[in-house]
């Protein structure tokens, strides 16, 4: 995070100096460098003592074609009146679209409308699922939800493929919108589901795709795709979810090899498995127990 701030504030820097946008942004995917950017340039676009200093843009002679650095700068001028205008010199300058997705939060309200017509004029699905990271930023804002609100709007009409940049994504935060958008979609199937929610590390994307794909045994049956990645994964959540899809399954009697599991909550799913088919757990226990000496026993029983 460090970093990134740093990043922004250097990039202010060589944009004040007449570096275009491509040379002075260190990383254009990283939605923290352009929040540290708007923030830098907000703090430091003041006059100097003597009144004489500018910034780069507003030198512009009249007439001269303004470069994207000049409006990046534009776009995070402390003056309202100059953030409006700039963001009327947008068109057909993508590369500016992140600071159009913040100024869709602008407190001043000119400027947000403004920024909104942009925004609606230049989504598409491209830039919807490149910029899903800095709209869920700024979303957390006051009056922050329109960009986002939009973006959802763009890929929940798009094909499953849009998503699937979202679904891995590095930021927990992406994956679980990404996750919870293919769900209430219907983008991803059963057996898609029971991976993801094997495979992720995020307990919220773990929790949405097991609900899901038990959702889907319940209506469908389960199958093999379903079931197996669920049963071996890592996470307790997942496994649980394995476990209770067994019995939706017909098949209760896998359910006994989890009674000693490792997680609580896969033990007492295993549990309630074994005793609605027919079962009875505390035998198995007191079976288990009188053989002393078993390595396979659990700390955890």
């Amino acid at each position: 995070m460090r970093s990134s701030i740093w990043n922004g504030a250097q990039a202010a820097v060589r944009l004040a100096k007449g570096a275009v946008l491509r040379e002075a942004m260190f990383d254009v995917a990283d939605p923290a460098v352009w929040i540290a950017l708007d923030e830098a340039v907000r703090h430091s676009a003041r006059s100097s003592a003597d009144g004489t200093w500018l910034p780069a843009w507003q030198r512009t002679e009249q007439g001269w074609t303004l470069t994207d650095g000049q409006i990046a700068l534009g776009l995070c001028q402390r003056d309202g009146r100059i953030r409006e205008w700039a963001l009327g010199e947008v068109a057909g300058r993508p590369e500016l679209l992140p600071l159009v997705v913040i100024r869709c939060a602008d407190w001043a309200e000119p400027v947000r409308d403004r920024a909104r017509t942009r925004w609606a004029e230049a989504v598409t699905v491209e830039t919807a699922t490149a910029l899903t990271p800095l709209a869920l930023r700024i979303g957390i804002r006051h009056r922050g939800d329109f960009a986002l609100g939009l973006i959802e709007k763009v890929l929940r009409s798009a094909d499953r493929e849009a998503l699937l940049p979202l679904l891995t994504h590095a930021d927990r935060t992406v994956r679980r919108f990404g996750h919870r958008l293919a769900v209430e979609e219907g983008f991803l199937s059963p057996a898609e589901l029971a991976r993801a929610a094997a495979r992720d590390e995020d307990t919220v994307v773990q929790g949405l795709c097991a609900e899901a794909a038990l959702a889907a045994v319940a209506e469908g049956g389960a199958d093999d795709d379903v079931l197996e990645p669920l049963l071996a994964a890592r996470n307790p959540r997942a496994r649980s979810a394995g476990v209770t899809a067994l019995r939706r399954a017909g098949r209760g009697e896998r359910a006994v090899g989890f009674l000693a599991d490792r997680a609580g909550v896969v033990r007492a799913c295993a549990r309630y498995v074994v005793r609605q088919s027919g079962g009875e757990p505390v035998e198995w226990y007191r079976r288990r127990c009188a053989e002393a000496g078993d390595a396979a026993l659990s700390g955890g029983w």
